[in-house]
């Protein structure tokens, strides 16, 4: 219903690349909504805060990063070798409401959180009923007199 009322998916992904050979590291995103917020994780193991750029550009949410290779010694003999290195990019398209002036960032033991906080206006908010013309709180203080 709620992807009905604001014209289709929310957060249409608009970039999802990685450059460099086929075993690119391209992280995954959680992303999701909760009353007064849109929250977007991502696990980023090994990738240091200086790293990772994260902006904003009217309401594209770009992230972006590294992960580096480590330097390996030649005469070492690997028998497996399937950790991901690289650089990625990811976009987001945030929905009208999305308060942009006061994103929050964190990485955290290798887990990017991003907090896009909603507008005062957009947040669900209780509509109090009218009873013959009088409210709720009026006939709850005419009970405890």
């Amino acid at each position: 219903m709620m992807q009905e009322l604001m014209g289709g998916e929310p957060f249409r992904e608009l970039a999802r690349t990685g450059f460099g050979d086929a075993g690119s590291f391209i992280p995954t995103f959680e992303v999701k909504e909760t009353k007064d917020s849109y929250m977007f994780k991502a696990d980023l193991p090994g990738v240091k805060e200086s790293d990772v750029e994260i902006s904003l550009s009217g309401n594209m949410l770009t992230i972006s990063g590294q992960r580096e290779e480590e330097k390996r010694d030649e005469n070492d003999k690997y028998f497996a070798y399937e950790r991901t290195y690289g650089t990625f990019t990811r976009s987001f398209t945030l929905p009208e409401g999305a308060d942009t002036e006061h994103v929050r960032a964190e990485l955290k033991d290798g887990v990017l959180t991003i907090v896009v906080p909603k507008k005062a206006e957009v947040q669900p908010r209780k509509i109090e009923v009218q009873i013959s013309g009088q409210s709720k709180s009026d006939d709850k203080d005419r009970a405890k007199a």
